[in-house]
């Protein structure tokens, strides 16, 4: 049986002037670095037998498909299972050192980090991110899918794929700004997770892609 691979990409840098946690709230679309990256996944992945495309509902994720599925004469289909992930403190400033984690007026919400209690579940996350992964698998069976997504749902869809506790570091996340995970299926089972980063080069001269919130 022929090989199908499904890249999970997370979207790329958002423009956030005011550096909030942006989570799902609505309007918040690509800076023009953030397009920059976007074509360079696509630019990736030309070479590649791309079949399906499909993103997350919010703005910077259909952005971020588009260059992908217009070069391979594909429209952009949308999977609210892609979506970010639910999070309290949407909407507020969350930067290191900004105090939040340490007002005892948040201390009831972050009294969880396992499950976590600030946000959605991780087991939630990761059932609908896997059931999203199955379903391109099937529409693109023996060539390949893109689904557009974002930082924390893919890196638990992964640590999910690999059997690994759900609950980690955010800080060591391997989730770059519009990198691909690639998940690699013989038949219906993974045979292999592979990573990239096409927009390295941007990322690197971009002043708020380690610090993306919302992401």
């Amino acid at each position: 049986m022929s090989e199908t691979v499904v890249h999970v990409l997370r979207h790329g840098e958002v423009y956030n002037p005011d550096g909030i946690l942006y989570g799902r709230l609505p309007g918040f679309r690509l800076s023009e670095l953030g397009v920059q990256m976007a074509k360079a996944a696509a630019q990736a992945l030309a070479e590649r037998t791309v079949v399906h495309v499909v993103a997350s509902p919010l703005e910077r994720a259909q952005q971020t498909a588009e260059p992908i599925a217009a070069q391979f004469g594909l429209p952009v289909g949308v999977d609210e299972r892609l979506i970010e992930s639910a999070n309290w403190f949407e909407g507020k400033k969350v930067s290191p050192g900004d105090g939040s984690f340490r007002d005892p007026r948040n201390w009831w919400v972050l009294r969880d980090p396992v499950t976590p209690s600030w946000g959605e579940a991780y087991r939630v996350i990761a059932e609908r991110m896997f059931a999203a992964l199955h379903a391109a698998r099937i529409a693109a069976e023996g060539r390949e899918a893109v689904l557009v997504s974002h930082q924390l749902p893919i890196w638990t869809l992964r640590r999910y794929v690999e059997r690994k506790r759900l609950w980690h570091d955010p800080r060591k996340r391997q989730c770059g700004l519009a990198s691909l995970t690639s998940f690699h299926f013989d038949g219906a089972k993974i045979s292999g997770i592979g990573y990239s980063e096409p927009a390295a080069h941007l990322i690197a001269i971009s002043p708020t892609a380690r610090t993306a919130k919302g992401a």
